[in-house]
């Protein structure tokens, strides 16, 4: 079952008169339940897809469909409410609110749409991640790697359809970007997740079951592994 699919993406960006395409007729297609990995030098697009992809940036030209939904047709808050219930994702940034405790940033995207809470699974993902001894703090006393591991586990707690994630595993040490991957592959194994993960580490790459490789703002190969 196809759970997401492009169609002639593109993706111009101007300055005066200067174009930069960021995507240039991207056509991809993902099945329900697989874990892919896009991988690219800086500037290559592949930030640019996984937004496009999730529907944090509309495309110049060409469709983004998730489960079978046009994101184009939808209005901002239709397709907001949408990600907040079918996609998880992680940024580089980690955006954790500063005003919140670890368990209340992990537990956000929940209260914001009134779900129940499963404390078992909820259990398994902190403790997977290191961050039962944790959850009472505040973000600006934990490291970056620490907070990168709190902005995946808000992602995994409601059991998206997709997780997108954009260098999930660039501020944590090799034994940590380890467990988090497995933890990844069990998630998707588990409860049938798409896993999109962008990164520019291949050994990372390699530990999903398909990598794209993006140049230049197109596909420029692709490989199950």
């Amino acid at each position: 079952m196809e759970i997401l699919k492009t169609i002639n993406l593109k993706k111009i960006y101007k300055d005066g008169d200067l174009e930069v395409r960021a995507l240039d007729k991207i056509n991809i297609s993902i099945p329900k339940g697989e874990f892919i990995s896009i991988v690219g030098t800086s500037g290559s697009g592949k930030s640019t897809l996984l937004k496009m992809l999730g529907g944090l940036e509309t495309p110049t030209s060409g469709e983004v469909l998730v489960q079978n939904h046009l994101l184009s047709q939808m209005t901002e808050d239709e397709r907001s409410r949408f990600r907040r219930r079918n996609v998880g994702f992680v940024f580089q940034h980690f955006n954790l609110l500063d005003t919140l405790n670890i368990y209340e940033n992990i537990m956000f995207p929940l209260r914001l749409d009134g779900e129940n809470v499963e404390q078992g699974f909820v259990g398994k993902i902190v403790v997977s991640l290191g961050l039962a001894d944790k959850l009472m703090q505040m973000p600006d006393q934990l490291s970056g790697g620490q907070q990168q591991r709190v902005a995946i586990a808000r992602a995994l707690v409601a059991k998206p359809a997709i997780i997108l994630a954009d260098e999930p595993t660039g501020n944590l040490d090799s034994q940590t970007t380890v467990e988090v991957m497995v933890l990844f592959r069990e998630m998707a194994k588990e409860f049938n997740q798409t896993m999109i993960i962008v990164t520019h580490d291949l050994r990372v790459a390699e530990m999903a079951s398909r990598m794209i490789q993006i140049k230049d703002g197109k596909i420029y190969s692709e490989r199950y592994l």
